[in-house]
């Protein structure tokens, strides 16, 4: 208990009559789409937005704003703008209309603040942006590929040479391929990603990147080249159950690209893809997204990246029907190496046998340096655990994979042409959730601890957060979470980087605040909600994992599952103020909940529908799967009443449907004499108060019972995916902060910090910890959707909140909690409102807790009683009296 706080605030409040004359108030971190500086824009409108900072404590409220774009920095100093908006607004977002913007064009623009009367007060920095296929009308370049058929193995390879006409000032590539593409001018990639472009419903929409490669072009001749990987577009044989090989899309690799120069002279120059480029294959020999590839150095076209190669006798490309009659621009950010990592340990059992051990598991790939003898071939294999003689093993995840040809689980096959210098390998078309790399040969090969390094591959959403705190398990746990979220995005959240690789929905909406909370991860997530959208059947059905080859629709995952639709957007609502999400998916939840309403039972649920898989991978205790179901599908509904409101849509079917079945559910499993649900365990007492469902006046009953239910369990993690998203949180919310801390920092089996003292640098897929490879049932050893822990140290015991009736942090809730036996938590999230900080130490009998707010952002403090506050970007100190 606390109490006798003293607060400690510094703030000066300031009228503005100048840019960056008063207290040094300016504007920064301006974004278009929520990228600095991007070259892709395209589509009817462009979200711009922006943040405040100050040389010191400013209170200031945005009163009024305008965003001016103009074609140079002149014309904004003139006024000629070529669009504006002007808003009576708090938000640092404003959304303008392309219509009067022209295709593959530069443009500039500005924020300019006004006072409550219209005076100007403040203008900031200029920053730029470019359109790409603004109007998405059909390209000049079209798709083409080699005249080989889908289950040829070798990759295709193309290429095209062409001359600059002057001195280039810029030059864009606009590229995209079904599968991924690898592309280099005059032989250096044209970026640092990897696996591009995003994975999509192939036959619904495509994706292409825009790159500055004007630093790649040379006066006179030079050459495009461009490998292509199979990715999930192409996957030639049943090497896994989800049935990829039986895909609509499926088909042989093809590329589209247009590159645009700009010459000093104003002249402009476009080299499309079309049948005069030339083709061949070469050292890709196979590539499998579940595999690896497969390289043959004997096979290297040498001068293929070389302009001045004669390529006249090599076959012409085709020009070939488009995957999709949809080709967007890839907004979200590509995948990219988040880290490079060395290896901890070698083992040698012979020069032919060698085992890497890496300091924690991650996915990815490796680079390996190595001499040997031409014909050498080098057997690369990666995963996450080792077997009783310390070998690698990975049966615990090539469960579901068929080994055809070369094509064997997470392995590369390498084939050294003898080069007396060394040879390096790298694969591109796939990646491995790893910790330990086996690297076997047919001949000797002598290697070392230098001779081998890893990736750590993840789409390179910005950090925006942190959390440290006295107690190194927390820290740690924290951390394992962290890097298995960043292992499980490769353009899509997926359940885990080896066995499967798919975009399991619940995983996903579990996860979203463990996201958020760490990662600016909206763009990746409006992606994903595309999928979503181009996955739903003509009947209304979604499948369990999206994308999805055809495989995984119907009622067995549930409304667990299905209410990924609904959670995403409504979670990237709370945290960004931005309704493109919701907007976008409210259509396709539409569709989806009218189909469900007409198969409903006398009770108003779909007795199928009610089944489903509910608090998966639970410990001991199973929640019944029709009351988690039906709590699932009230809270579809509540959101999309929601969504009705903020949309101005007629959302009074949905409210009504709500209610009915809260009514429903409280009826049939709530006993209102103990405050029990269903089973009275821990997911089934933590549910229904999260979601909404209590009665007002039984919530603190039913908060007890959930207690009772926690201690009772001797403080395990006796629940699924279902319950480690809300124990923790709705015991916090009830009181019970001391119960939760302890169930946080168990290190019994089954808990969080029982896996990171027996060793696992990851969540498991599983609770239990056996002998064998797969350790009591458990699969995977990379599983984020347990890991809702990290997200809840930030918001409950840092204690940074939104408010879902200000979203995108326009009033910030700062609520920390202080269990006993931790000494200081400390977190921060730079959010859409700017960087949010709070932290707590406990000091001889007082707690002393350091916020930060934002300018133009408001925020609740919590302590014995509560502070209402204006951001100033400064740190304000609260001194508590602890009891």
């Amino acid at each position: 208990m606390c109490g006798g706080i003293i607060c400690v605030m510094s703030l000066l409040v300031v009228v503005f009559t100048g840019c960056n004359k008063h207290s040094g108030l300016c504007v920064e971190d301006m974004r278009v789409e929520y990228s600095v500086a991007p070259n892709n824009i395209d589509g009817d409108v462009a979200r711009f937005s922006w943040t405040y900072g100050a040389d010191g404590g400013v209170t200031f409220k945005q009163r009024a704003v305008e965003v001016c774009v103009a074609q140079n920095e002149d014309a904004l100093v003139s006024g000629d703008y070529i669009v504006s908006s002007r808003e009576k607004s708090p938000f640092q977002r404003v959304t303008l209309s392309t219509e009067k913007l022209e295709p593959y064009t530069s443009y500039c623009w500005q924020v300019v603040l006004y006072n409550a009367i219209g005076g100007e007060i403040c203008r900031s920095d200029v920053a730029w942006f470019s359109t790409a296929n603004l109007r998405r009308e059909p390209w000049q370049a079209k798709w083409i590929t080699d005249n080989h058929d889908k289950d040829y193995l070798p990759s295709p390879m193309l290429r095209k040479t062409f001359s600059t006409k002057g001195d280039v000032k810029r030059a864009l590539l606009h590229i995209s391929a079904a599968g991924y593409y690898d592309a280099k001018i005059n032989g250096k990639r044209v970026s640092e990603d990897w696996l591009n472009p995003g994975y999509t419903h192939y036959d619904k929409r495509n994706l292409y990147l825009t790159h500055d490669v004007t630093s790649l072009l040379k006066q006179g001749n030079n050459v495009i080249t461009a490998t292509l990987g199979n990715g999930f577009y192409n996957e030639y044989a049943a090497m896994a159950v989800w049935q990829f090989d039986k895909a609509a899309w499926r088909n042989r690799p093809r590329m589209i690209a247009e590159l645009h120069i700009e010459y000093a002279d104003g002249g402009k120059d476009v080299v499309s893809t079309d049948k005069s480029w030339k083709t061949t294959e070469g050292e890709w020999r196979c590539n499998v997204i579940y595999a690896g590839d497969v390289i043959d150095a004997r096979k290297r076209v040498e001068a293929w990246d070389d302009p001045a190669m004669d390529d006249s006798a090599y076959p012409s490309a085709i020009e070939c029907e488009a995957p999709s009659s949809m080709l967007l621009a890839q907004k979200m950010p590509a995948i990219r190496a988040v880290e490079s990592v060395t290896p901890k340990s070698m083992k040698k059992f012979s020069d032919k046998d060698y085992l890497f051990a890496f300091p924690e598991n991650m996915a990815g790939v490796t680079t390996l340096k190595v001499k040997g003898e031409a014909g050498t071939r080098i057997e690369v294999q990666h995963g996450e655990l080792l077997s009783k003689d310390s070998t690698l093993e990975v049966r615990n995840i090539n469960i579901y994979f068929h080994t055809v040809g070369d094509a064997t689980f997470q392995q590369d096959v390498y084939i050294l042409r003898g080069d007396e210098q060394g040879e390096e390998f790298t694969p591109r078309f796939h990646y491995n959730g790893f910790q330990y790399v086996s690297v076997r040969s047919d001949r000797p090969i002598e290697l070392d601890m230098n001779s081998i390094k890893a990736h750590f591959l993840s789409t390179d959403m910005e950090s925006v957060g942190e959390f440290n705190s006295s107690n190194d398990l927390l820290n740690k746990i924290w951390r394992a979470v962290r890097r298995s979220y960043q292992a499980n995005f490769y353009g899509i959240p997926t359940d885990c980087p080896h066995r499967e690789k798919n975009g399991w929905t619940a995983d996903a909406h579990i996860s979203m605040d463990i996201a958020l909370t760490n990662f600016d991860g909206l763009l990746a997530y409006e992606k994903w909600i595309d999928d979503f959208v181009d996955n739903q059947h003509d009947d209304g059905y979604i499948s369990g994992i999206i994308p999805s080859s055809g495989w995984g629709y119907g009622d067995w995952p549930g409304p667990v599952w299905d209410a990924a639709m609904f959670i995403i957007p409504n979670t990237l609502y709370n945290y960004y103020g931005d309704l493109t999400a919701i907007e976008k998916i409210y259509p396709t939840a539409e569709r989806y909940l009218e189909m469900q309403h007409k198969r409903e039972n006398e009770d108003g649920v779909v007795d199928e529908f009610m089944k489903g898989i509910g608090d998966w991978c639970y410990y001991r205790t199973t929640t019944p799967q029709d009351f988690v179901a039906a709590c699932y599908y009230y809270y579809q509904h509540k959101l999309m009443t929601r969504f009705a409101e903020l949309l101005g849509r007629d959302g009074e079917e949905y409210a009504a449907k709500t209610e009915q079945l809260r009514d429903y559910i409280n009826a049939k499993y709530l006993n209102r004499e103990t405050g029990a649900y269903s089973v009275a365990k821990i997911t089934a007492q933590a549910l229904p108060l999260a979601l909404g469902l209590v009665p007002a006046d039984m919530e603190k009953l039913v908060a007890a019972r959930l207690n009772e239910a926690v201690v009772a369990a001797g403080y395990l993690c006796d629940f699924g995916l279902v319950g480690s998203k809300y124990a923790l949180r709705m015991l916090v919310k009830y009181g019970y902060v001391d119960t939760a801390y302890k169930l946080a920092t168990q290190t019994k089996i089954p808990s969080f910090g029982g896996w990171i003292e027996n060793g696992y640098t990851s969540p498991l897929e599983r609770w239990s910890i056996g002998s064998g490879p797969r350790f009591g049932g458990a699969a995977s050893a990379n599983h984020v959707f347990f890991g809702d822990v990290a997200a809840w140290m930030q918001s409950d015991i840092a204690g940074i909140n939104y408010d879902e009736t200000a979203p995108g942090f326009g009033h910030i809730v700062i609520r920390p909690h202080y269990p006993e036996g931790l000494e200081w938590a400390e977190a921060s999230l730079r959010s859409v409102r700017g960087m949010i900080r709070s932290s707590w130490k406990r000091e001889a009998g007082k707690i002393k807790l350091n916020v930060t707010i934002p300018i133009n952002a408001k925020a609740t403090i919590y302590a014995d009683k509560t502070y209402e506050v204006e951001g100033t970007g400064e740190e304000m100190t609260f001194v508590i009296t602890e009891k």
